[in-house]
């Protein structure tokens, strides 16, 4: 099986509220990015992770995987304004033979290898997998500040990544949302808009993701237990 990753990296993280992109801010002795890409390196069935960062960011992060000794297999390129067209940046850039296509924000340091090899292989047996988490809040539909209706907490989940997809079906998601002029926020939604099944599994707690100052005290103890148990 043929497994390439993408890592979108081009976002500002305006959330944060820090002159640096958030992806970039250190934890733990390096930037949150590199702590993400350790835990695909350490998954033998990627061969090949691709990272699209803002077009200025490219020297800085060169030299970051170099003086953190990443591996070649990790691949820069230039993202897009949204989300969307950075993770299709990357994916442009993935061989054609590829099998599954894993994406995961640079901001989740903390998911557990083995999740990150359940994605893939249900998604190679299945055609696309996402992680999720039950939703424990009680949730509203709300328009104008006003509430439309309550919300069946047992039919909510809220989405996590990595997201795994067969390359043909996110392919297909790509070429359909570009002739729809369609925006996601998720890789996710470019394939269920097309009627395909995506099999969820049960994410992790831990697999937070760091995007406002008060993410930051939860991530620095997450990283330093799992420096211990190393």
């Amino acid at each position: 099986m043929k497994v390439a990753a993408i890592i979108p990296a081009a976002g500002a993280g305006t959330r944060m509220r820090s002159a640096s992109p958030k992806q970039f801010l250190t934890l733990r002795g390096a930037p949150i990015i590199v702590h993400t890409l350790r835990k695909f390196l350490q998954c033998e069935e990627i061969g090949r992770i691709v990272v699209p960062l803002r077009k200025a960011d490219v020297p800085f992060f060169e030299s970051v995987l170099s003086q953190e000794k990443i591996p070649s297999v990790v691949q820069l390129v230039v993202g897009g304004f949204h989300r969307q067209d950075s993770v299709f940046c990357g994916f442009s850039e993935i061989e054609q033979d590829t099998d599954v296509v894993v994406v995961h924000d640079a901001v989740r340091p903390f998911v557990e290898v083995d999740l990150i090899r359940n994605v893939i292989r249900t998604a190679h047996e299945k055609g696309s997998a996402i992680l999720v988490l039950p939703c424990v809040d009680t949730v509203k539909q709300i328009k104008r500040n006003v509430i439309e209706a309550t919300l069946p907490r047992d039919k909510i989940a809220l989405a996590q990544t990595p997201q795994a997809f067969r390359y043909s079906i996110l392919k297909e998601g790509f070429e359909r949302a570009r002739e729809d002029h369609f925006y996601a926020t998720d890789e996710s939604c470019l394939v269920e808009r097309l009627g395909y099944d995506v099999v969820v599994i049960r994410g992790s707690d831990r697999n937070i993701k760091i995007t406002k100052p008060g993410d930051l005290p939860l991530a620095e103890l997450f990283a330093q237990q799992e420096q211990v148990t190393q």
